[in-house]
């Protein structure tokens, strides 16, 4: 026992001050580092992280494919550079934080002459810089406590329905996103036929349901016997695995193999290899057009829809998870100013992809840090060559996948439980849908807000709540 003893003390004799404040505070903070970065990638599931990551190709392969065909972007940069987010962000938060191409920038350079990769690049840049400071200034935090969540949720509802809308209108008729143009109705059979896209919005439904959690059936009736046990049983495995199935994961794959068969030749196009990465020259004339075109029309909308509405939706879906609009402004913003200067495609967060991805099984940063990956080799090993499979892809199917992001986005707005709530979200979210625009919307769902407030303000009552209280 006595020569157990200096055994028992010499550890204790040799942690001195000195090395304990040497080394404790590195391997803490390697520690913290790595424990966290394991957390944050690690997948609740394999196969649902990997169909979750599937969840809002729905938005970004229509939008990138025909600002490619269209203005010439850059698609291998776009590639890499995005699939760099992918990965940092789903590092940072831990969760399915999507990255998405900026609509109304897209929407100004698809439809309008003389507004090209400079142009484009210009109005990411200076979008992404205010989106900056006010990030590091906190101005869009103090936004996030001002907004009335019955506005939050009629964005939502909005943005939910405005890309259900563009859904159907891609399963029904035929699209060319060089022009973004319909070219009339879609014929019922073939490998981008009506039939198509109907069995796999029904097998999502089987597979999915209304996107619920499932919970794997073991429960059993201890009172019935071997024989009648035993089909049940059967019965519920079977229900498991049909319920368990990467249900997006096959659709997407289904979808680009009926791109090289319907047309073969594409094999023969693809040629190996990144694209060259160049800095973009940005003329004076480009920032104008950038400015006025671009960065005006898109602000409100990334404010709204990739700050405030996924910081409310990241908090909906997962519980005691803080998430700051802070945080969520100054990544948004630092993807833009340093990727567009290179030709990357402006990209922000968004609700509609965070919900489409929830939808599909995403639980955790590994299920974008998967997708940014696939992203990334894709960039590095056939860069623009790309183009030419996802030019053939079924565009039935990927409205498919947007048509199931946007009613998941939308169902967020159902926890309006007065009439008054309901009355400011629906009035935001009719004027967004016919008006076409978010920051039209906000603005009359501030008014009806306000109006409401003083309607049934009390003169007992402090001035702050006609505010600060929601309807």
């Amino acid at each position: 026992m006595e020569s157990q003893k200096p055994q028992i003390q010499q550890p204790h004799a040799l942690q001195t001050p000195s090395e304990t404040t040497h080394h404790s505070p590195l391997s803490g903070f390697a520690s913290n580092f790595a424990g966290k970065m394991k957390t944050n990638l690690g997948f609740r599931s394999k196969w649902a992280e990997l169909n979750g990551a599937m969840g809002d190709l729905g938005t970004y392969i229509p939008i990138v494919l025909a600002l490619t065909l269209a203005d010439d972007l850059n698609l291998g940069t776009t590639l890499i550079f995005t699939g760099i987010y992918n990965i940092i962000t789903g590092a940072i938060y831990g969760v399915p934080m999507p990255v998405q191409p900026m609509k109304a920038i897209a929407a100004v350079a698809i439809s309008g002459t003389g507004f090209g990769v400079p142009e484009i690049m210009a109005a990411g840049i200076i979008t992404g810089g205010v989106l900056f400071v006010l990030g590091i200034t906190g101005l869009m935090q103090l936004v996030y406590k001002l907004i009335p969540l019955s506005v939050v949720r009629g964005i939502q509802l909005g943005q939910g329905l405005s890309f259900a809308l563009t859904a159907v209108k891609y399963v029904r008729t035929v699209q060319n996103f060089s022009t973004s143009k319909s070219m009339g109705n879609r014929h019922w059979l073939g490998l981008d036929g009506l039939v198509l896209a109907i069995v796999c919005a029904c097998f999502i439904v089987v597979v999915n349901g209304a996107g619920e959690e499932h919970r794997v059936e073991t429960e059993t009736n201890g009172d019935l016997g071997g024989d009648e046990e035993r089909p049940r049983r059967k019965k519920s495995i079977l229900r498991n695995i049909i319920f368990s199935l990467p249900s997006a994961f096959i659709i997407f794959l289904l979808g680009v193999i009926l791109a090289f068969i319907r047309k073969p030749k594409i094999v023969n196009d693809i040629k190996f290899g990144p694209s060259s990465i160049e800095v973009v020259k940005i003329s004076r004339h480009a920032w104008k057009e950038g400015f006025i075109k671009g960065a005006i029309p898109q602000l409100p909308l990334s404010i709204l829809n990739s700050v405030v509405a996924v910081c409310k939706l990241s908090s909906d879906l997962f519980p005691g998870r803080d998430f700051s609009a802070t945080s969520l402004s100054v990544t948004v913003g630092l993807m833009n100013v340093i990727g567009c200067w290179f030709g990357a495609m402006p990209s922000c967060h968004g609700a509609g992809g965070l919900a489409g991805q929830y939808k599909f099984g995403g639980r955790s940063g590994g299920c974008v840090a998967l997708l940014g990956t696939a992203k990334l080799v894709l960039g590095l090993v056939l860069g623009t060559s790309l183009v030419k499979i996802l030019n053939q892809f079924p565009v039935g199917v990927l409205g498919v996948l947007l048509l199931f992001a946007g009613i998941e986005l939308a169902m967020a707005s159902r926890d309006m439980n007065t009439k008054e709530e309901s009355f400011v979200m629906l009035t935001c979210t009719a004027v967004s849908l016919v008006g076409s625009s978010a920051a039209l919307g906000f603005v009359c769902g501030i008014v009806v807000h306000l109006l409401l407030r003083l309607r049934n303000f009390s003169k007992d009552q402090p001035l702050s709540t006609i505010w600060m209280d929601a309807p």
